[in-house]
């Protein structure tokens, strides 16, 4: 590969990369779902399942459910609102932007195999989970407040309400554990 190009291939697979981790565009509004959703199953379930191998079940099956759910409903809608049958491009154009669902349950779900695996506590890996997705709720505050060209006082409103999205989850978990 000329040097030339193997530059523009790594710049192509960082966006890739950062596409996947947190969307891009009507993207970003399922990863957001998604992290909410993988926050608030995980809290959930940890009130009554403490392995978490197990937990990780949980978090991608709820995960997998969801996003087949809104995948359907998503296509119901679009066929209705157009008066004309689904197609499987739409069904694929909706899959792809609302992958995001399913995607943002694979870094705690990792951080939850890594606990069954006894590389990291199991307790640490519940909130390496969790503090995944308070990143995540974070570093999409900051995207938004980067493309508004926000201020820093004005940036801290979108970062602070994203953030606090997540950290009502966390204090749940600790409601929960107790």
């Amino acid at each position: 590969m000329p040097a030339g190009s193997e530059t523009e291939h790594h710049s192509t697979v960082r966006r890739e990369l950062g596409r996947l981790a947190l969307g891009e565009g009507r993207e970003v509004a399922a990863t957001m779902y998604g992290t909410v959703i993988v926050m608030a199953t995980l809290t959930d379930a940890y009130a009554t399942e403490k392995h978490p191998l197990k937990l990780a079940v949980v978090v991608l099956s709820t995960s997998l459910v969801i996003w087949v759910a809104h995948l359907h409903a998503e296509s119901l809608a679009r066929s209705i609102a157009e008066e004309r049958g689904i197609t499987w491009a739409d069904t694929r154009h909706v899959a792809r932007r609302e992958l995001g669902i399913l995607l943002a349950a694979a870094p705690p779900a990792l951080a939850l195999v890594l606990g069954a695996a006894g590389i990291i506590e199991e307790t640490t890996a519940v909130w390496l989970a969790l503090g995944l997705g308070v990143a995540t709720l974070l570093a999409e505050g900051i995207r938004y407040a980067r493309v508004e060209r926000l201020g820093l006082a004005r940036a801290l409103v979108p970062i602070s309400v994203n953030v606090a999205l997540g950290l009502v989850i966390v204090a749940l978990k600790v409601a929960f554990d107790h």
